[in-house]
């Protein structure tokens, strides 16, 4: 496939990107969660024959994130699974940078997400935060602070250690 085909045959928003796709138990609750914690815009749903949400989009920044319910029998058949079918833990780490990460943890702390690890400037030059969503999926949010070079960020890491 040429470039010039590619362009014409992927979305605009897809084109540069890998998008996570995550289930979860409830996703209009999750949702809506989303919305209030990370000021995410739905940009669609798609309902499930036999109710739930069989897919749905939404965008934190400038960053597309899909999501559907683990239990529309369409997602059992593909053996999906929520993190809270994992004994709590998840095997992915969603990762977006955004304007102002203090900010964005108090309000996703005021709408139900555990802070892990509060606000803080990090050696790889961003100051990050990270926190668990209700529907156990663990976040990195983080706003880059510094350019930091190979050889800086190895003495960091050599100091610290």
């Amino acid at each position: 496939m040429t470039e010039h085909a590619a362009h014409i045959d992927i979305p605009d928003r897809y084109r540069y990107a890998v998008i996570p796709h995550i289930m979860v138990d409830d996703a209009a609750a999750a949702i809506d969660f989303y919305q209030r914690a990370f000021g995410a815009r739905e940009d669609f749903r798609i309902g499930a024959p036999g109710g739930g949400i069989l897919h749905a989009e939404i965008t934190i920044g400038r960053s597309t994130l899909m999501l559907g319910d683990a239990s529309v029998s369409e997602a059992e058949a593909a053996s999906f699974a929520a993190p809270t079918s994992l004994s709590g833990g998840t095997s992915v780490t969603l990762h977006v940078f955004v304007p102002d990460v203090d900010s964005l943890a108090e309000s996703a702390e005021a709408a139900g997400a555990e802070i892990i690890q509060p606000p803080k400037n990090m050696f790889h030059g961003d100051r990050t935060v990270i926190l668990k969503d209700p529907s156990g999926h663990i976040w990195v949010f983080l706003t880059h602070v510094e350019d930091v070079s190979q050889e800086e960020l190895q003495r960091r890491l050599d100091a610290a250690g």
